[in-house]
């Protein structure tokens, strides 16, 4: 089929055109620091003794941690994984690792303050690749390639260069990416225990599907007082439409597909119309626009309300939604499908690149050296194991040769699934192989509900056939840079209007709003977008 083409997920080989993620991309403004030169390392004044152990005064290394908010969460600087830290890294390097929580709803808006104050902790991250740009044009980044030669061969090896090379800026290592050991993203869940009592086959279409919202909003298999067919939130928010988006765009050559704006891809107008549609004839959240922490939709979620709804493909599992969805509405099975198939038979969706989160070292910092031993000391498969999955009997019990989570409580709980916060350097389960990454993340997620694992592993192969990821350009896009905060803030309530506009003026709106979107610095992306993409093909010949 004209302009698709194959890339691996690490599981299998999917179906994928290598989209630009840029034009959405969020960024915030500004960041401060002058801090030693570009490639100087710092270190704390400590001494070196004989035996070449660190003396004198400790150093304090300041580490970010998210903080989720989980119902019970230990104090976030003082637990078992932060005591371990402080045990087996600080003593031995004559350091106090001090973890500085940052609300994970807040990271962006809360680092750009921290980096303007010159007071970001020594290793800060985020998710968002193009801050992390912004703030090494704005030179409040430390290089880190000398470093890393000198510090980080562990962690080079580990990570290794393609992971790495999603961290460079001007050709410089700026940030380390941490490596993404599971490449699924969206999925989408339907009760299964409503499909059943009406007689209803799983829905492999969107045709199907419109039939299965239409019977759910009508038939009310649940019996629940305020049924929503398919729940979602504001967009940019944990709810999503999954990969309907992608279904209703139409084949085009490579670079279009690459380079150019979603909002003019064609098909794209028709899918926002086919959701107006939905929206207006009830079968949408209805006021899921003004949901932008998600508390609604997940309280409808887990009150048994709820017939349809796309989000991560891991939602259902995480213990807020499971936990209180198994109180509320016991009966309820929500399974994962894949129901979005565009014209030429496939089931085309995004999934992430290998790369995920993103640390950095702030220019402010006076711990540059200690924070990358820091990193290349997590790269030891015996640390890294530790803090995924803690000790045996305790934390995890091995079934199968495969670590399965016990669930605990106090100190000892985590407050992230493998303590994702407590190991930037990793996103995902690592155990050196993708079939046992899933299906330890998938245990790590169901806490020994068999059901829930299976849910798991169904959803993650699901959600990573006929994926594509996004291109890495290896060349950041300035225009993006400038414009990209002022694209993803319009670009989430371009969303938001369509859907609920009236369907007389859905037309003359779409039209409206992506000329606004355009003039506001979405030319200038994807012309940029063409330009790099072109130098790209070119450096490959």
């Amino acid at each position: 089929m004209k302009g698709w083409f194959l890339v691996k997920t690490g599981m299998k080989k999917i179906a994928a055109v290598l989209c630009s993620t840029a034009l959405l991309a969020s960024v915030a403004a500004g960041c401060g620091g002058n801090g030693n030169k570009s490639g100087e390392t710092s270190s704390s004044e400590a001494s070196t003794t004989a035996s070449g152990a660190p003396s004198g005064a400790p150093a304090t290394l300041t580490v970010e941690v998210f903080d989720r908010g989980v119902q019970g969460q230990p104090d976030l600087n003082n637990n078992k994984w932060t005591q371990y830290v402080n045990e087996k890294f600080g003593k031995p390097n004559n350091a106090i690792v001090e973890f500085v929580p940052v609300p994970r709803s807040q990271e962006v808006d809360k680092l750009n303050v921290l980096m303007a104050a010159n007071q970001a902790p020594d290793i800060s991250f985020t998710y968002d690749g193009t801050l992390v740009t912004r703030f090494a044009k704005s030179k409040g980044l430390y290089t880190l390639d000398e470093l890393l030669e000198q510090h980080g061969q562990q962690l080079k090896s580990y990570l290794g260069e393609k992971v790495l090379s999603y961290g460079k800026y001007d050709g410089k290592q700026v940030s380390i990416p941490g490596k993404r050991t599971l490449l699924a993203w969206n999925g989408m869940f339907i009760r299964k225990d409503w499909l059943d009592k009406l007689g209803l086959p799983v829905p492999t279409n969107r045709d199907e599907l419109y039939e299965t919202l239409v019977a759910f909003r009508d038939k009310n298999p649940g019996n629940v007082d305020g049924v929503i067919p398919w729940a979602t939130a504001a967009a940019g928010m944990n709810y999503t439409f999954g990969n309907l988006v992608q279904s209703f765009w139409k084949s085009m050559p490579e670079e279009e597909f690459i380079t150019t704006s979603n909002w003019l891809k064609p098909g794209n107008k028709e899918a926002y119309q086919w959701l107006n549609k939905l929206y207006n004839e009830k079968l949408i959240s209805p006021d899921f626009a003004l949901d932008k922490t998600t508390k609604q939709a997940d309280a409808d979620v887990t009150n048994g309300k709820v017939g349809f709804y796309a989000a991560n493909w891991d939602y259902p599992m995480t213990q807020k939604i499971r936990v209180p969805l198994k109180q509320n509405s016991p009966e309820a099975n929500y399974v994962p499908i894949d129901t979005f198939k565009n014209d030429e038979g496939k089931y085309l969706k995004e999934v992430y690149n290998e790369n995920g989160i993103f640390s950095f070292i702030p220019k402010s910092s006076k711990n540059a050296e200690l924070a990358i031993k820091y990193l290349n000391w997590m790269a030891d498969p015996e640390v890294m194991f530790f803090l995924q999955f803690g000790d045996e009997g305790v934390n995890h019990k091995m079934v199968d040769g495969i670590p399965h989570g016990i669930a605990q409580t106090g100190e000892k709980m985590q407050m992230s699934n493998l303590n994702m916060d407590y190991t930037m350097i990793v996103n995902g389960a690592e155990l050196g192989d993708t079939e046992k990454n899933v299906r330890t993340y998938a245990a790590a997620l169901a806490a020994g509900d068999k059901s829930y694992e299976k849910l798991a592993i169904d959803s993650y192969a699901i959600n990573t056939t006929d994926g594509y990821s996004s291109y890495n350009y290896g060349i950041p896009n300035e225009a993006n840079i400038k414009y990209g905060k002022t694209l993803g803030d319009m670009n989430k309530q371009m969303i938001d209007r369509l859907i609920v506009a009236k369907p007389s003026e859905f037309d003359a709106l779409y039209e409206k709003l992506v000329k606004e979107y355009m003039d506001a610095g979405g030319k200038a992306v994807q012309e940029e977008n063409v330009k790099n993409y072109r130098e790209s093909q070119a450096a490959k010949k």
